[in-house]
């Protein structure tokens, strides 16, 4: 063999140290994010489990039951969750359909700060923010009621049906409204036809975010709601502070289902023209 031949061989049997580095970097993160999650799973099937044993002494599904026996709220709860997260989405897309129209197509001056502005009720703790909206839903007679806990979750699902809506209304040729309207169609029919059909996906998937959100939403209802409604996420919060960590996990672990499920809708009804637009 030459001494290319050599020099070539050694190279291909030359150690790739940055595996190591690499493959442990990997590998912690698949530790962060699928670590809980089988932590999660474990506990809706552990009959049996105490420190310090690492995993359960004893299996089976004998929770399961009790979280969907009618005792168990379960049922009641996730139609409630449902129903709240339902309207909050009419409500959001109520709101963000014209708004997301009027800052996609008109010039209005200080957008970027109507942008912004939708951003306020994320910018500040939940806290003090939902303490102070149930003493005035306390007033006002809201307190405790299904509309008092729509209107809180809109108020957070509205920043995502605004951007995404403008977004998606953006992604619309303005053409294509222009030549509609130029062969006699009216304003509302060249919106109805043309570009709300074009804009649809962007926001089906603004609405499954509010819904997702609303869905997931804990503080605001307990502040707003409780113990009047309940949700999941508070049924969930009620197992856990009692240390029924099995029935917490099964609550967990149906809400978990949907938000996945959704997560895989929205990554195909969100293009990536519609993604570049966000906050333009």
């Amino acid at each position: 063999m030459s001494a290319a031949g050599h020099v070539l061989a050694a190279r291909n049997w030359r150690i790739d140290w940055l595996w190591i580095p690499r493959g442990i970097g990997l590998g912690l993160l698949a530790f962060a994010i699928f670590g809980p999650l089988v932590n999660l799973l474990l506990w809706t099937v552990a009959e049996r489990w105490y420190f310090p044993h690492s995993l359960p002494l004893q299996y089976g599904f004998s929770f399961w039951p009790r979280v969907f026996a009618p005792r168990g709220d379960a049922l009641a709860s996730l139609g409630t969750s449902v129903s709240i997260a339902l309207l909050t989405v009419a409500l959001s897309l109520a709101l963000a359909v014209p708004a997301g129209y009027a800052l996609a197509r008109l010039k209005l001056p200080f957008r970027a700060g109507i942008l912004l502005l939708l951003l306020l009720p994320q910018a500040f703790p939940n806290l003090p923010v939902y303490v102070n909206i149930a003493r005035l839903f306390y007033e006002i007679g809201l307190n405790g009621t299904v509309l008092g806990v729509v209107l809180v979750h809109t108020t957070h699902g509205l920043v995502y049906a605004v951007w995404i809506a403008t977004a998606s209304f953006s992604a619309v040729p303005a053409d294509l409204e222009e030549a509609a309207r130029s062969i006699g169609a009216s304003g509302p029919r060249a919106f109805r036809d043309i570009v709300l059909p074009l804009a649809a996906p962007g926001l089906m998937a603004s609405a499954i975010f509010v819904f997702l959100e609303s869905l997931d939403e804990f503080t605001g209802t307990y502040f707003v709601g409780a113990p009047d409604i309940k949700t999941m996420p508070l049924l969930l919060y009620t197992a856990s502070a009692g240390g029924n960590y099995q029935i917490a996990s099964i609550t967990a672990l149906v809400l978990l289902v949907p938000s996945i499920a959704f997560m895989f809708v929205v990554e195909r009804f969100l293009s990536a023209d519609v993604l570049a637009k966000v906050g333009r």
